[in-house]
């Protein structure tokens, strides 16, 4: 039997790169999945994918899914998220917060109002609706929330580039903060809390619709499934054991032995 048949995930910001792959893993894996996205219609051919399409795609390989739009930036559409799977599968058995949003910038001249819609949505969409479906997970014995992290929340030294700015490193600094947290929290519930970040840059469309990228950028970059099979092992793992991680992609691939599945993602070309 697959580690995950008869279990419900929701993955967040999963109508394109990681959240896809993760997705898709999960699926492949035995999980009713909620597909869940802003994206319902491609706008820019740069930016392919819906929760639409990645439902249907996990449907045509012969996984179940559910599309369920939501902007987690809104309080009421996160808890409509979380009453739609509810509704649709009776439980929620793994929540990933993987929906990100990135805007660059130096701490002087930085917006209010995006320095509001970041911490919104990477801050507090992931805690609130890790509020919304620990109850249930807590009644029936156990479950697993996996956070999506970044190597921004490693510490820059005086001196080194903090990457894409002060602002985003806070909020995945943040996040894995409330990881352990969560982790120490949910430990006597049976309920694994852990971080994931790529080891290095995942080419996402996201990624790529930001700069160029050469075929030697693509071969130097992380497959999407490595971060999709890491994500399998953590949110499968014996929760007595395997929580309260700050973990990377590789390190966990090489820790368990694991080789990432094919889970049907085109790889990325030079753009």
């Amino acid at each position: 039997m697959s580690p995950l048949t008869g279990k419900v995930a929701i993955v967040t910001g999963s109508s394109r790169g990681i959240g896809e792959g993760i997705a898709r893993r999960l699926a492949q894996a035995g999980a009713k999945v909620v597909v869940s996205a802003r994206t319902v219609e491609v706008r820019d051919e740069r930016l392919p994918g819906t929760v639409h399409t990645v439902a249907d795609a996990i449907k045509a390989a012969g996984g179940e899914a559910t599309a369920i739009p939501a902007n987690l930036q809104k309080a009421e559409e996160r808890e409509q998220l979380v009453a739609t799977a509810l509704e649709t599968y009776g439980a929620v058995d793994v929540l990933v917060n993987n929906a990100a949003i990135l805007v660059p910038g130096g701490t002087i001249d930085f917006s209010e109002r995006y320095f509001d819609r970041m911490f919104e949505i990477l801050v507090k969409a992931p805690f609130h609706l890790s509020q919304l479906v620990l109850p249930g997970m807590i009644e029936r014995g156990g479950g697993s929330v996996l956070n999506i992290s970044s190597r921004a929340a490693i510490h820059p030294k005086a001196g080194q580039s903090s990457g894409d700015g002060a602002v985003y490193g806070m909020t995945k600094a943040a996040i894995e903060r409330f990881t352990t947290g969560l982790a120490a929290e949910m430990f006597d519930h049976k309920i694994s809390v852990n971080a994931l970040s790529p080891q290095r840059v995942v080419a996402t469309p996201g990624q790529m619709f930001a700069r160029q990228y050469t075929r030697e950028m693509l071969d130097a970059s992380e497959p999407v499934e490595d971060m999709a099979e890491a994500a399998l092992a953590l949110v499968t793992g014996d929760p007595a054991e395997r929580t309260g991680g700050i973990r990377y992609s590789a390190e966990v691939i090489e820790e368990l032995g694991l080789t990432p599945a094919d889970i049907g993602m085109e790889p990325p070309q030079p753009n």
